[in-house]
């Protein structure tokens, strides 16, 4: 049976559409799996590009997002690019499937993050926020109408 998906093979301007899109993330909605339930979680994050350019989050332990990903690491990641006018189903939008895992030593992202989300300095001190690196399995972006892409991981982080 042909596939008359209307998704395309990554291209330059895809590849560098998404880059950019991650590299200006300051958040994202993140899905999880519910242990319980089985069911999809979704929570908004903080969330930045790490050094390789794939999204890191600062997570709570606290949270159910984070419990859920200490069982189950698999988990999706929308990444949106809001515009100042038009259709907001016409503004690009970026969907990844991604592996979690907890950075160990999130001290050397400190200063960065604080940096780029100067609000965090109130809680990435506490003992319970820790550093989770997102990485990346695959992803589809919606660029616009006609303008939809599958990506590979190797086409969403930097060179």
């Amino acid at each position: 049976m042909e596939n008359t998906a209307p998704l395309r093979p990554a291209d330059a301007h895809a590849r560098e559409t998404a880059r950019r899109m991650l590299a200006a993330m300051r958040h994202a909605t993140l899905a999880v799996i519910d242990p319980g339930s089985g069911h999809p979680h979704l929570s908004r994050i903080l969330c930045q590009a790490g050094a390789d350019g794939g999204p890191v989050a600062l997570l709570s332990a606290l949270a159910a997002h984070s419990r859920s990903l200490a069982a189950d690491p698999r988990a999706g990641l929308m990444i949106d690019a809001p515009q100042d006018k038009g259709d907001p189903m016409t503004w690009p939008r970026l969907a990844l499937q991604v592996t979690a895992r907890p950075l160990p030593d999130g001290a050397p992202l400190r200063a960065g993050w604080q940096d780029r989300h100067p609000p965090s300095r109130l809680f990435l001190g506490l003992p319970d926020f820790t550093f989770w690196q997102l990485v990346p399995r695959s992803g589809f972006l919606n660029a616009g109408f006609g303008a939809a892409f599958h990506l590979a991981a190797a086409d969403l982080l930097a060179p």
